[in-house]
């Protein structure tokens, strides 16, 4: 069945919503919808899995346990690898940011 990363995208998001595209033994494809979300203050994730994030609507920016920030706009990617602690700082808050991401070992 044909779908589109840009439909069924809910007015309100009070929080954000993560769904599953297709998973299999060693990866997990998901589809992210924010809206001016952010990690809270001190909360760093550090995750198992590699996770390579892209940006199809919107905008973020991903701040590294480094000090680095990563900002992504429509089209631009990032690999985190595993256990690299990071935070989500900011997502745009005027428009949905709406990203692709794979969870792989």
């Amino acid at each position: 069945m044909k779908k589109s990363m840009l439909d069924g995208i809910p007015d309100n998001i009070p929080e954000e919503i993560f769904e599953t595209i297709v998973s299999g033994e060693n990866i997990k494809i998901e589809r992210i919808i924010s809206k001016g979300h952010s990690s809270e203050k001190d909360f760093w994730y550090n995750q198992e899995l590699n996770e390579f994030v892209l940006v199809i609507k919107g905008a973020a920016s991903l701040k590294l346990e480094s000090k680095e920030e990563i900002i992504l706009k429509p089209g631009d990617y990032y690999n985190i690898k595993a256990h690299e602690k990071h935070r989500l700082d900011w997502t745009d808050k005027d428009t949905e940011t709406i990203w692709l991401a794979v969870h792989y070992s």
